[in-house]
């Protein structure tokens, strides 16, 4: 690798050079991207706090919060370092074409864009025709018919136990459950990790090498019902709050 290149992809250089040239825009510029950040961080806050029905309706009385959010959250995504989605790409196209995946969360639906697998995309606003908007607590997709089913930092609210058992509904047996989340959410990954067990999943892989975020992968290995959920143990994971800056 060239120096330039090395230069070109350290993310502390990069944020320096993203902040003079945030200077260097004439003061209107600077002031409107604070408010759009500030509203960002404000909607950020309501969609971990809130359950995913608030959040849907949130979304509903006003469309723009989506896209308002979703400017705010690609912004963030050009600071970091790596793109899960990526990794849960590169994960996906090794695995056979017939299977069905599920994108709980999808965002612009990248995953659907990427793979030769059929993929069904959920989000709670529809940002192009290969989005289903829906709650993904409550997804329209049949029980035991997906193969592969993933969470790609989109375990937001104050219902993840909901999330997980969806999850569990719509797999097959030994269906594959992919989970990529910012590590500073866990309290200790490995309560996180045995807590699963209880919703029907068994760990059989995780990356939590990277600095940001921790991959894992999850195998289902019983059915578990909603009518269970007063029995099971609450999932618990922080919010994740972007600083002012």
């Amino acid at each position: 690798m060239k120096a330039s290149q090395k230069i070109d992809n350290n993310p502390k250089i990069m944020n320096r050079k993203k902040q003079r040239e945030f200077w260097n825009l004439p003061l209107r510029e600077r002031m409107m991207s604070h408010l759009k950040a500030s509203r960002f961080r404000f909607i950020n806050e309501q969609l971990y706090t809130n359950d995913s029905n608030a959040n849907k309706k949130l979304f509903q009385e006003d469309p723009s919060a989506f896209y308002a959010y979703h400017e705010g959250y690609k912004n963030q995504v050009e600071k970091w370092p790596m793109n899960p989605v990526d990794v849960i790409i590169k994960s996906l196209l090794k695995m056979p074409k017939e299977h069905v995946i599920a994108d709980f969360g999808c965002g612009e639906a990248k995953i659907a864009e990427s793979v030769p697998q059929t993929v069904h995309s959920f989000d709670l606003v529809a940002v192009n025709e290969k989005v289903k908007a829906c709650d993904i607590a409550n997804t329209p997709l049949l029980t035991g018919r997906t193969n592969v089913v993933v969470f790609c930092l989109s375990l937001m609210g104050s219902n993840l136990n909901d999330y997980i058992l969806e999850a569990n509904r719509v797999l097959i047996q030994g269906g594959i459950l992919k989970i990529a989340e910012v590590e500073s959410r866990f309290e200790k990954i490995e309560d996180f990790i045995h807590q699963m067990k209880s919703y029907g999943f068994v760990n059989t892989w995780k990356d939590l090498s990277h600095n940001i975020f921790y991959f894992m992968d999850f195998k289902k290995t019983k059915d578990v019902s909603k009518t269970d959920a007063k029995k099971l143990p609450n999932l618990l994971l922080k919010s994740c709050m972007y600083k002012k800056r």
